[in-house]
């Protein structure tokens, strides 16, 4: 069966010579792995960046992995961030959406979050408390939000406290939480 739809790239990672494994968050199918075949041109392992909003095409067999045959931007794509605030950030958010949003099962509300929280960051001039309104969002999006809500930090040390604070908390929510390794360089990033 070939069908197309709207996803949230979450990680690329190679596979064999000739093939990587997409792992994506999609409007029609929740959490899917893709295999993705001739990424040798730049242009095209572009298209992948973590927390790009693209358009996937992809024939889904009966059984096994399904295999993306075309992949475009949606009009929404982050591709031309080169902010490297903003790209830390994007990276540690894909990071904790692999880990969490782990079922093949679709979500539309959790997709619409997570496309606006996108787009709302590309447009961000200073992120550096992004991931942590992120964060509080995403855990009552899984229905494990903050009974008091947290305010936000005004200083680096602030920051810190309050991200090391979040990641307990999902880590304690969450059955497949491991801490992003791109905590360390975001902690280091914000003044």
């Amino acid at each position: 069966m070939l069908s197309t739809t709207d996803a949230i790239v979450l990680s690329l990672q190679p596979y064999s010579d000739k093939a990587h494994i997409l792992h994506a968050y999609t409007r029609a199918y929740g959490r899917v792995n893709y295999k993705v075949y001739g990424l040798g041109r730049k242009h095209a392992i572009g298209l992948y960046t973590p927390l790009s909003l693209i358009r996937v095409t992809a024939s889904y067999p009966v059984s096994g992995m399904p295999t993306i045959k075309e992949t475009t931007t949606n009009g929404s794509s982050l591709l031309a961030d080169t902010a490297f605030s903003r790209q830390t950030v994007r990276l540690f958010i894909s990071e904790v959406l692999y880990h969490v949003l782990r079922h093949p099962m679709p979500d539309e509300p959790m997709f619409e979050y997570l496309t606006q929280a996108i787009i709302e960051l590309s447009r961000t001039e200073k992120p550096q408390n992004f991931h942590v309104q992120f964060l509080i969002g995403l855990a009552a999006m899984l229905g494990f939000g903050m009974e008091q809500e947290p305010s936000l930090p005004t200083s680096r040390s602030e920051r810190q406290q309050t991200l090391r604070d979040l990641c307990k908390y999902f880590e304690e929510h969450v059955e497949t939480w491991e801490e992003p390794k791109s905590l360390d360089v975001l902690m280091e990033v914000f003044d």
